[in-house]
Parts: structure tokens; C-alpha cells; sequence
């Protein structure tokens, strides 16, 4: 049916006139402007600076060796020296493990990387410092990477093994130069066998470094980025579906009109309660959902080509995660009306993807966002897509208590939902069409 042509009219420059219309607009897009900014450059500000119990692994495999007649154990010393590194106290959370359980650290997205000191790094360095040099090869270490926990992090974590790589090795060129020092005062006669000005600067700074992938992933995962975007695709498809839901049950109740381009047309009003909008909205929301599930992964996977395994458990993943964004946006829609899809894009976009550890990894964000890291709900979801893609869906690398808090957040924003339209109708505020206002007859004389 054509919408009443009896409406009341204006104009646009009378519109423009109105302080109705410009005050809150300013006022909610200032603040919206205002709060995101805060609180996205607040997140990512300085991640050294907020950085808190990081989780390296350090392995140490070294067997030792004897020199001059007295064991030495220099794998020992520097975990010791490492783990107990005054720069690096609260910043750092060493996890002292052997070489297969820093595997399955990294295995479960537990650790951003591992520091491992070989088992002949004593017996290198004990050949460095005997009077000949026969033998000797630069001690190594190597530090193993884990982007499958977090680029960012894993980057973070990179960058402190090499630090401590580099530091530990000037110590340990002062020590064996004056080791050689005091063996050449000592032994004068064995100065033709010294080492030339190559060996001297080798012994300068002996411990060489490797770099390799402690947890490898494919060529198609993003550098451990495609979780937190398909997570995204996820939120969103949520949120938006919410909205979307919202708007065309409004409409085909006749309480918005349809518009299509230039024509427009109303339905006539059906009246509803707020209860039965909210539960055939959410019926709608999970019927949907699975669709939307499915056709996101048929773009990643099958389109795009990401890296992906576990499908079915993806796309049933996906649909609770979508399912429970969508019945939290639905509840705010129910309880606030109008600013609904402000609130649910604070909620659900603006103080969760900054609280994630997408991007960068928690342990590297201030307090604030740690705590919002517990129950918002962009951070269980981006955990449970990175256990499905890239930890073989292990329920230990976070997808078990994706599940648990995805079921948790579904069932409290339902029972919200329900209890506020329920109270809503118990109160008589019915949802309906606006009623356009009759004209009245203009006065005579």
C-alpha cells in the first residue's frame, strides 16, 4: 500500500534551521569520533612500554664439558643470567622447559617463540678459549618463532631473544679475551699459536644466532593475520545481520516504510509484542547465520584459498560465533531502541577489537584492555578461529574456552533480550507505526 499523502511538510532549508537536528548528531558523532580514537591509539600506543609476562619458552640442552680439569656448565649460567635479567623482570615470563614441551608450548599458542642454547655450546665455547683454538666453531643459539600465536607477538618475542642473545655474547667475549689475556701472560711461548685478527673478533663476539619457525604455517595464512580478519567477517556478519533482521521485520510489519531507489511503500500495521519481535528476530538470526557461516568460509576457502582445515568445525564455529553477535545485537536493539547500533558497535567492534590480541598480543596492552579481554567477546571468537586454522582445533589452544564463553555470551544477551521486551510489554510500551497527524482546517478570517 502507498504510503498517506497527508503528512505534514517542510522544507530543507527549515530543517537546517532546527538546533533539534544539529545538536545531537555533533554531539553523538564527536563522541563516537572522540571514544574510538581513544580507544584504538590508546591500545597500540606502546606495546613495549605495557608489555607484561610476555610467554617465551627458553630451553637449555646443553651437556656441559671439562676444561682445565673443572666442569663447566655455561647453558646453566645463562638461563640463570636470562631468566633472572633485571631489565626484562615482570616484561618476560621464561617458561624453563625442555625442547618437546616447548614444542607442544608453541604447538597450543601458549608461547610467542622459545630461545634454545644447543648441547655443545659449552664445549664450543670451552674450544674458542683453549691456547690453540683447534677445532672451535662459533657457539649458537636459536630462536624459534611462533606467528601462529600472534605476528605481533611473535615478533616481540624475536626481537627480546636476539637482545638477550646479543647481550649474553658481549659478556662472553669479555670473559674469554681476558681468559686469552691472562693464558698469554701465563704461556709467552705459545703466542705463535694465538688467534689472528678473524679469530679475535669472533672471540669478541662468539654466539651466533639462527632463526627458524618454531610453529610453521602456510603460505595463505596472512602471517598469522587471516584468524583475526576472518573473526572479523564473523563479528561483523553479527552485528550487521542484527540490524539488518531489525529493519525488515519492522518493515514488514508496516512500522517502516520500504524504499527502494526513488519509490517508497508501507505495509499495513501489524501489531506485535516486543517479546514475540525479539524471538522471531532471533529465530531469523540463527537460521541465518548458518547461511552467512557457510558463504564466509566459501569466499576465504574456497575462493581466496586461505590456509584452513577443519571445516565443518569452521563453519559450526562460525555460526554460534555469528549467532551469539547477532543475539547480543539484537538485545541492545530491544533495550535502547534507537542508539542500539551505537551501543552494539561499542561493544561488539570498539572496545573488543583493540581488547582482541589479534593484533597485538595481550600481554602487550595496558591494564585496561587486559581486563576487557576476559568476557569481551571479540577475543573468545579470534581464539577459537586461530585453534581451528592454525593449532589442528586443539581444544588446549584456546578453543575450549571459545566454546564456553561463546555459549555463555548467547545465553546471558538471550535472557537479556527476552526479559527486557518482557518487561517492556508488561508496561504497555508497545512498538508500533507512528501515527501521522491529521491536518486541521486552516481558521477563517
Amino acid at each position: 500500500m502507498s504510503e498517506p499523502t497527508h503528512a505534514l511538510t517542510t522544507s530543507a532549508r527549515g530543517l537546517l534551521r532546527r538546533r533539534s537536528l544539529w545538536i545531537p548528531s555533533a554531539v553523538i558523532l564527536g563522541l563516537l569520533s572522540f571514544v574510538l580514537s581513544l580507544l584504538y591509539l590508546g591500545a597500540n600506543n606502546d606495546p613495549v612500554g605495557s608489555m607484561k609476562n610476555l610467554p617465551i619458552a627458553i630451553v637449555n640442552e646443553d651437556r656441559g664439558t671439562q676444561a682445565a680439569g673443572r666442569p663447566i656448565d655455561l647453558g646453566t649460567q645463562l638461563t640463570a643470567q636470562i631468566t633472572g635479567a633485571a631489565d626484562l623482570r615482570g616484561k618476560v615470563d621464561w617458561k624453563q622447559v625442555d625442547r618437546h614441551t616447548a614444542d607442544d608450548l608453541m604447538g597450543n599458542g601458549k608461547v610467542f617463540g622459545a630461545l634454545v642454547i644447543p648441547d655443545d655450546f659449552s664445549a664450543s665455547v670451552a674450544a674458542l678459549a683453549g691456547p690453540l683454538q683447534q677445532g672451535a666453531h662459533p657457539p649458537t643459539m636459536t630462536v624459534l618463532t611462533n606467528p601462529a600465536a600472534g605476528s605481533f607477538g611473535s615478533n616481540m618475542a624475536s626481537e627480546i631473544n636476539r637482545q638477550v642473545i646479543q647481550s649474553a655474547s658481549t659478556q662472553l667475549g669479555d670473559r674469554l679475551t681476558q681468559q686469552l689475556a691472562q693464558q698469554a701472560a701465563q704461556h709467552p711461548a705459545q703466542q705463535a699459536g694465538a688467534p689472528g685478527t678473524a679469530a679475535k673478533l669472533m672471540i669478541t663476539d662468539p654466539i651466533r644466532t639462527t632463526v627458524q619457525a618454531g610453529h610453521p604455517l602456510g603460505d595463505h595464512s596472512g602471517l598469522g593475520m587471516s584468524a583475526f580478519f576472518y573473526t572479523l567477517v564473523l563479528v561483523l556478519g553479527g552485528m550487521l545481520g542484527a540490524n539488518v533482521i531489525h529493519a525488515q521485520l519492522d518493515t514488514a510489519l508496516g512500522w517502516l516504510a520500504n524504499e527502494k531507489g526513488p519509490f517508497r511503500s508501507i505495509r499495513p500495521v501489524q501489531h506485535l509484542s516486543r517479546v514475540g519481535h525479539f524471538t522471531v528476530a532471533s529465530v531469523l538470526m540463527v537460521a541465518l547465520s548458518m547461511l552467512t557461516s557457510a558463504l564466509a568460509m566459501a569466499a576465504a576457502v574456497g575462493v581466496i584459498g586461505i590456509d584452513a582445515s577443519h571445516l565443518p568445525m569452521l563453519w559450526l564455529f562460525g555460526t554460534c560465533a555469528t549467532v551469539a553477535m547477532g543475539i547480543t545485537a539484537l538485545a541492545l536493539l530491544a533495550a535502547f531502541g534507537t542508539p542500539g547500533p551505537i551501543v552494539s558497535m561499542l561493544i561488539l567492534i570498539g572496545l573488543a577489537v583493540p581488547s582482541a590480541g589479534g593484533t597485538v598480543p595481550l600481554q602487550a596492552l595496558p591494564s585496561f584492555y587486559r581486563f576487557l579481554a576476559e568476557f569481551e567477546p571479540f577475543r573468545q571468537v579470534v581464539d577459537g578461529v586461530r585453534a581451528i586454522l592454525y593449532f589442528d582445533a586443539r581444544t588446549g589452544a584456546g578453543l575450549g574456552r571459545a566454546w564456553t564463553m561463546v555459549g555463555i555470551g548467547f545465553a546471558l544477551t538471550l535472557a537479556l533480550g527476552l526479559v527486557v521486551t518482557r518487561l517492556y510489554d508488561r508496561k504497555g510500551h508497545r512498538r508500533s507505526a507512528a501515527q501521522l497527524p491529521t491536518p486541521q482546517p486552516a481558521p477563517i478570517g
